[in-house]
């Protein structure tokens, strides 16, 4: 049997993109479809409106709208996490109170960005977007695009709060997240693709995945063979998704550009960029097509 772990938002999350049509007006319906899919593909959790989904070129109002319709496509047979974060605490806040209002089970919050505050000022941020909506709030830690870390001991502290219960860890620490484990009951969720894996085997919950929007069930294939007691089965599934992995989260072009051009390929739901994004070209959805099918047929 394997220890249960804090799952608030269960194991296997999609950061999903944000499909727009072909004219770049937010997609209602390409989302509960795309949503309906990656949940029977074994996503236990959907995050709307992270980076992933595009969130610094959507509205307020186009976010509390995706969350509507997203819960109205799935019910209750996942999660929804609604990505919040912004370099303004007020706005954090406001945006969190509309995600609440519109159904959300939960929140994400990036470290504010660009501005580098001290982190007192972080934990201040952090504890204000807390203390001020009901919802379980994730801290995003990606220290790579915001410029702050969430230090190891603020983590600490702010696990004090009750309703700071997750990380989303992108710090590339796997030193700091232990100490975090260790001292904690804070669930981890692994960011990075590559590390589902190794984050899960040293007491992590699970994954925000950006791939999963194509490939859902394979990143759930490792965890659940990990549960199985079946270690080297979990790394092996882990090592087949390495080559999509890597095109789509370590070529240069950000995830959302990637995914969408994998998902319009495959005929999904998923429509242009919005600038300053720019879609890929020809040559990367090639390699990005046969990387995946590669996948699917191993």
């Amino acid at each position: 049997m394997t220890t249960p772990r804090p799952a608030p938002f269960g194991r296997a999350l999609c950061a999903m993109i944000t499909p727009f049509t072909a004219e770049g007006a937010l997609d209602l319906d390409g989302a509960q479809r795309l949503a309906d899919r990656l949940v029977a593909g074994g996503c236990d959790g959907l995050v709307l409106s992270g980076t992933t989904g595009e969130s610094p070129t959507t509205s307020d109002t186009e976010k509390a709208g995706l969350v509507r319709v997203v819960r109205e496509a799935v019910g209750d047979r996942a999660h929804i996490v609604a990505g919040v974060g912004t370099a303004d605490t007020r706005h954090t806040v406001e945006l969190a109170l509309a995600a609440e209002k519109a159904g959300a089970d939960g929140l994400l919050a990036v470290t504010p960005y660009y501005s580098r505050p001290p982190q007192d000022a972080v934990e201040a941020h952090f504890r204000e977007l807390a203390d001020a909506c009901g919802l379980p709030l994730a801290l995003y830690d990606i220290p790579g695009r915001t410029g702050t870390r969430i230090e190891p001991e603020t983590m600490i502290r702010l696990a004090e709060h009750p309703r700071i219960v997750a990380v989303k860890d992108c710090a590339y620490d796997l030193l700091g997240t232990q100490k975090v484990l260790a001292r904690t009951g804070m669930a981890y969720y692994t960011g990075c693709d590559e590390y589902v894996l190794a984050l899960y085997a040293i007491g992590g919950t699970g994954y925000i995945s950006t791939v999963a929007n194509v490939t859902p069930r394979h990143f759930r294939a490792v965890i659940d063979a990990f549960d199985a007691g079946d270690t080297a089965e979990a790394a092996r599934r882990q090592r087949l998704t390495i080559p999509l992995t890597e095109l789509m989260m370590g070529s240069g072009l950000p995830g959302t550009v990637t995914a969408k051009a994998l998902l319009s390929r495959l005929g999904l739901p998923a429509g242009p960029v919005r600038a300053p994004l720019r879609p890929a070209g020809r040559e990367a959805s090639d390699g990005l097509l046969a990387a995946y099918e590669g996948l699917v047929a191993a």
